[in-house]
């Protein structure tokens, strides 16, 4: 099983949140449980290159 970590509050009327690895793509949904099940949903459409212009985060090792 993968895991990723994912951030999220919750406004007046919605869940909010983004996976921190694709922290400009942002999704909302009315409890917590669809956040997360739309969150996923996410993670397959920016895995699957179908998305343009992704920014990705790298570590760059250097002496």
């Amino acid at each position: 099983m993968n895991t990723t970590q994912f951030t999220f509050w919750k406004d007046e009327a919605f869940f909010i949140g983004f996976l921190n690895n694709y922290p400009d793509y942002k999704t909302q949904a009315f409890s917590k449980q669809e956040l997360i099940e739309n969150l996923k949903d996410l993670l397959i459409d920016l895995e699957s290159d179908d998305v343009p212009y992704i920014r990705h985060v790298e570590e760059l090792e250097f002496a």
